[in-house]
C-alpha cells in the first residue's frame, strides 16, 4: 500500500496518543461506505480474490511435483542410471534446499518493495520449468547435482513470496484457511505425483530411445512453462493497484488490513531496503522460530522418502505409488478442517499440537511392528502432521504483522533456515530395507522438539498480550495521556507494541 493512502489509527506524537480507532479509518478523500454495501463489496471482493489466487495452488503443485519426481523415478532405474550411490542420491536431494535457503531473504526483499508482483512470480516459474526439465537430461551426478542447485535457487522466490502477497490481502481470521488451501497443492502434489508418476514410468519407458523417468521431468516442466504465462494475467498484485477489481473493492481491501491489525500496512518511505532486516534480527522470537520450525521440518522429511517407505510393505512399484495417494489425500482434507478451525477459534498453539501428536504415534506405529495393515495406517497418521505445518506458516504471519518489511524478512528467514532440516532430513533415512526404526526415532525427537519450541513461543506471546493490556489500562486511567508505562512499551524492541491498543497476538 502506498504511504498517505490510508490515515494510521494510532499514532504517537511527542510522547502522546493521537485518539484514532479503526472504526474511523479512510481512505483519504473517499466517502466513508456504510455497512450493507461495504458487506456486499467485501463478499464480491473475497470471491474474486480467492478466485485469482487459486491459481498459487496451481503452480505449488507443479513446484512439488518436481521436487517428488525423483523420488518416484528413483523405483524406475534414475539412481543406476546415473551411477548414483547413497550419498550421492542423497546429495542430489538436499542440494535443491542450499539453494532454496540462499535466495529466500534477498528475494523477499525485493518481492515486498515491487509494485507488480504477480510479474515476479510468473518470471519465477518461467525461468522454473526449462530448469526442470534439465533434471531430466543429465547423465551423472555432476550435472543432476548442478541442476538441482539452481532449481532451488528458482524456487527460494515462491512459497514466502506468496505467503507475504496473501498477508497484503487476507486478514488474520482468514489467513490460516487461504494458506491451508495454499498447501493442498503440496499435499495434492504429494498425491498426484504418485498417480501421474506411475501413468509416465509404466507407459513411456523406452518413448523416443529414453527411459520413462527422462520423460517425468520433460513432462512436468513443460507444465510449469505453460502455467507460468496464465501467471502474468491472473495473479493479483497489491490492494491499491490489482487490475480487475473495482475501486470500491480496492477501497474495502485496504481498510480491511487496517482493521485487522489498527496500522496500515506500509513501510516508512525514508527507510532503506534493509530496514526490515535489521529489525528481524534483532527480534528473539524470530531466532526461536527458525530452530523450532526447522526441527519441524526434519520430522516431515520423511515426505521426501514417502514412495521408499510405502514399498516396505511389500508391493510391486506401480501398486506402491498408488499406494502413496491416499495418506496425502487424507491429509489434505484434515489440513482444511484444521485450518478452518484455527482460524474459526483464532486459536495457534494447540491445532499445531494435535497433529504433531498424532504424527509421533504413527512413527511409532512403524517402529514398533511389521504388521502390513498397522504400518499403512501410520503412512495415514504421519501425513496427517502436516495439518499443524500449515497454521505454522500462518502464526509466523500473524506474530511479526508491522512493518511489512519486517514480516517480509521474517516469514523468509525463518523458512529458508528451516530448509536446513530438509538438507539434514535426506540424510536421516538410509537407503536400506530395514524398518527404518533409526529414522524414525529421529524424527520423533524432533517433533518433541518442535512442541517445547511451540509452547514456549505461546508463552512469549501470552506475555506481550498481557503488556498490551497493561497498556490499555494504563491509557483509560490516565484518560488518554502518555504514562510512564506507556512509555516504557514505546521504548521496547518489539513493533507490534506500537500499533493500536486493540490488537493481540494470536496464541
Amino acid at each position: 500500500m502506498a504511504e498517505g493512502n490510508v490515515k494510521p489509527t494510532n499514532e504517537f506524537a511527542n510522547g502522546k496518543p493521537l485518539n484514532a480507532s479503526p472504526a474511523d479509518s479512510q481512505v483519504d478523500g473517499i466517502p466513508t461506505m456504510d455497512s450493507v454495501r461495504r458487506s456486499m463489496v467485501e463478499k464480491k471482493l473475497k470471491r474474486k480474490l480467492d478466485a485469482r489466487c487459486s491459481l498459487f495452488v496451481l503452480i505449488y503443485i507443479t513446484n512439488y511435483l518436481d521436487r517428488n519426481s525423483i523420488p518416484a523415478s528413483r523405483l524406475k532405474g534414475l539412481q543406476d542410471d546415473l551411477g548414483l550411490n547413497d550419498t550421492q542420491y542423497a546429495s542430489c536431494l538436499g542440494i535443491l534446499y542450499v539453494g532454496y535457503i540462499l535466495m529466500q531473504v534477498p528475494s523477499n526483499i525485493v518481492i515486498n518493495r515491487v509494485q507488480r508482483p504477480s510479474l515476479y512470480i510468473a518470471c519465477v516459474v518461467l525461468i522454473r520449468g526449462p530448469i526442470s526439465t534439465l533434471s531430466g537430461s543429465t547423465y551423472n551426478f555432476a550435472g543432476m547435482f548442478v541442476v538441482r542447485f539452481f532449481l532451488g535457487i528458482v524456487e527460494a522466490a515462491f512459497l514466502p513470496g506468496v505467503l507475504l502477497i496473501l498477508s497484503k490481502w487476507y486478514t488474520r481470521r482468514e489467513l490460516t484457511t487461504r494458506t491451508a488451501i495454499l498447501f493442498c497443492g503440496n499435499l495434492i502434489s504429494n498425491a498426484f505425483s504418485a498417480l501421474i508418476a506411475a501413468g509416465v514410468l509404466s507407459n513411456m519407458q523406452g518413448a523416443l530411445g529414453h527411459p520413462a523417468w527422462r520423460w517425468l521431468f520433460w513432462i512436468i516442466g513443460a507444465i510449469s512453462i505453460t502455467i507460468a504465462l496464465l501467471a502474468v494475467f491472473i495473479l493479483p498484485d497489491l490492494p491499491h493497484n490489482t487490475r480487475g477489481f473495482t475501486e470500491e473493492e480496492r477501497q474495502v481491501a485496504q481498510l480491511r488490513i487496517l482493521e485487522d491489525v489498527g496500522e496500515a500496512d506500509s513501510d516508512l518511505k525514508e527507510k532503506g531496503i534493509f530496514y526490515g532486516f535489521h529489525l528481524a534480527v534483532k527480534d528473539v522470537k524470530i531466532y526461536l522460530m527458525m530452530i523450532t520450525f526447522t526441527a519441524y521440518v526434519i520430522g516431515l522429511s520423511f515426505n521426501a522418502f514417502f514412495p521408499t517407505l510405502t514399498a516396505t510393505l511389500g508391493f510391486a512399484y506401480v501398486p506402491t505409488l498408488l499406494l502413496s495417494a491416499a495418506p496425502w489425500v487424507f491429509c489434505c482434507v484434515v489440513s482444511i478442517v484444521n485450518a478452518w478451525h484455527a482460524d474459526r477459534t483464532q486459536e495457534k498453539f494447540w491445532h499445531i499440537s494435535g497433529p504433531i501428536i498424532v504424527g509421533m504415534a504413527g512413527f511409532i506405529i512403524s517402529m514398533s511392528t511389521l504388521n502390513v495393515a498397522a504400518r499403512y495406517i501410520a503412512l495415514f497418521m504421519q501425513t496427517s502432521s502436516y495439518a499443524g505445518f500449515i497454521v505454522f506458516f500462518s502464526w509466523i504471519s500473524s506474530s511479526f504483522p508491522r512493518p511489512p518489511a519486517k514480516r517480509a524478512v521474517a516469514i523468509a528467514i525463518i523458512n529458508a533456515f528451516s530448509q536446513l532440516g530438509n538438507i539434514a532430513g535426506s540424510y536421516i533415512w538410509q537407503l536400506e530395507e530395514d524398518g527404518f526404526r533409526k529414522s524414525y526415532g529421529i524424527v520423533l525427537s524432533m517433533f518433541g522438539t518442535n512442541l517445547a519450541g511451540c509452547w514456549i513461543f505461546r508463552m512469549m506471546l501470552v506475555n506481550l498480550n498481557k503488556r498490551l493490556e497493561a497498556r490499555e489500562s494504563a491509557r483509560e486511567m490516565s484518560q488518554g495521556n502518555a504514562t510512564r508505562a506507556e512509555v516504557d512499551i514505546l521504548d521496547s524492541e518489539d513493533e507490534a507494541l506500537r500499533m493500536n491498543v486493540s490488537f493481540r497476538y494470536l496464541v
